[in-house]
Formats: C-alpha cells, sequence, structure tokens
C-alpha cells in the first residue's frame, strides 16, 4: 500500500517546488532496516524567462543523524527546460535504515542569459505511517 503522507511547496525566483512523499510499504523490509520512500516532484515556472534545471544537491538524513548527499546532472536523467507557466513533474525515490527521516536540497538553475541560481527543494519528512508503529526503530 502507497499513500501520500503531505505535500510540501517552497517557492524561489518564480520557482515553485511541490514535494509529495509516499511510504512504499510493499518494497520496505523493516526486518532488514530497509525503509523505502518515492517522491513525486512538481516544477512550475511561475516567472516570465525560461529556465532549465541543470543538476540537483540532495540531503538525505535517517533518524539516526546519518546525512548522506545525492549530486548530479539533472533529474531521472533529464534536464528540463521551463517555459513561463510550464510544469515539469517526475517521481524518484529513496532507502532508509530507519523508519523516518527527512530529505531537502537544491536545484542549480539556468536562465536565457546563462545565469545560474539555486532554488530550494523544501524540506519534507519521510514518516512510516502510524499504522505501521510496530515497525518503529
Amino acid at each position: 500500500m502507497a499513500s501520500a503522507l503531505q505535500s510540501y511547496t517552497e517557492v524561489t525566483k518564480a520557482i515553485r517546488v511541490s514535494v509529495e512523499p509516499v511510504f512504499l510499504e510493499h518494497q520496505s523490509s523493516p526486518d532488514e532496516q530497509q525503509y523505502a520512500w518515492a517522491y513525486s516532484v512538481t516544477l512550475e515556472n511561475t516567472g516570465k524567462e525560461i529556465v532549465q534545471l541543470i543538476s540537483r544537491h540532495w540531503k538525505i538524513a535517517d533518524a539516526n543523524g546519518v546525512m548522506k548527499e545525492v549530486r548530479g546532472p539533472g533529474v531521472v536523467g533529464e534536464q528540463p527546460v521551463l517555459k513561463p507557466g510550464q510544469k515539469y513533474e517526475y517521481t524518484s525515490g529513496t532507502l532508509l535504515h530507519t523508519s523516518s527521516g527527512v530529505m531537502f536540497g537544491t536545484y542549480q538553475m539556468v536562465n536565457e542569459e546563462g545565469q545560474m541560481f539555486d532554488i530550494a527543494i523544501p524540506a519534507f519528512s519521510l514518516d512510516m505511517p502510524a499504522k505501521r508503529a510496530g515497525y518503529l526503530h
């Protein structure tokens, strides 16, 4: 069973980033300390200029305070261009060794003039639904 927990939104330089995390119960194995989440991201260009997502920088922390960082070009193999009013959506995922954690980060963007700037990815919670509380570590 997968169900969206909550939606998180942040706007930087007229780019709205919304994230909806989902706990993936059937892909998780609490006995092996493997907890899986998917997260759907929507980027919306509410500004007046064309921008392109160049790279990502994620920080992912588990309940023990163990932090890992993920950097790389684009998202899910793409570097989308967003014209004013356009949206881009993708879904990805992560594994944790604890039943809760947090993710946040930035996307590096570039505008038509070649100016680079970072936009915030809102911090969002990865918490196993309460009905599965027997799995909490």
